[in-house]
């Protein structure tokens, strides 16, 4: 019998969550920071990123331990990234899936760190042997995860996100940030596992084209609920 789509996904959660908790728990100390942090980066989303890494990672064949340190950096990216969008400066939301705000729960000053701490953490996940013991592999990922996150990426989708901001602006232009904002980290996490498993640069090409996509319908689906 098939399994339910959002029973696969809900799963796949359930399981990131106790392994994503319990990481950032042995890697965090108590203070301030770090409760922004962990409030930050534990919250009540499908953690469909995660998801996308755990499919690939199982076409394949990459051990669990492996695919969840990197989906635990992606997803340490993807909330640093949302307590960033909240901020006064960008987006000026009080209101995050239902709670308030990392800003508005501490302070600006304390989100902004506790979005820059996340940052850095992805990589330092990313850097440490239990996420892959070949060194190559390590730096192959820190690289295309430092890519999808630039300014050819994140960074500058969230730049064109700001400027086209009540403006009258065409489809491409839209379609040009949606790609660098949202579809360059999926592209990260369905590439991810076949950098993981050593696959091909054309089979990891494939993966790459296709997270691409699937950011791109995410990305508008998502527009149009909104």
């Amino acid at each position: 019998m098939p399994i339910n789509i959002n029973t696969l996904v809900n799963q796949e959660k359930r399981e990131f969550d106790i392994f994503y908790k319990k990481l950032l728990r042995s890697i965090l100390s108590k203070n301030r920071l770090s409760q922004a942090m962990i409030y930050g980066s534990i919250s009540s989303g499908k953690r469909i990123r995660p998801f996308m890494v755990s499919i690939f990672a199982k076409i394949a064949n990459v051990k669990k331990v492996n695919y969840l340190r990197v989906s635990a950096a992606i997803e340490s990216i993807h909330s640093y990234s949302l307590i960033h969008d909240d901020l006064p400066s960008m987006d000026d939301d009080n209101y995050r899936r239902g709670r308030l705000s990392v800003h508005k729960k501490f302070n600006e000053a304390t989100a902004i760190l506790a979005g820059d701490a996340l940052h850095d953490l992805a990589f330092e996940i990313l850097a440490n042997k239990k996420t892959h013991k070949d060194s190559q592999v390590r730096i192959n990922l820190i690289e295309k995860l430092s890519v999808a996150l630039g300014s050819k990426g994140l960074a500058g989708g969230q730049s064109l996100d700001l400027l086209f901001e009540n403006k009258n602006v065409k489809k491409n232009q839209i379609l040009e940030m949606y790609s660098m904002k949202t579809s360059a980290l999926f592209s990260f996490c369905c590439a991810a596992p076949y950098i993981l498993a050593k696959k091909n640069n054309k089979d990891i090409k494939f993966a790459e084209k296709f997270g691409n996509l699937y950011g791109l319908i995410f990305q508008i689906i998502d527009d149009i609920i909104d």
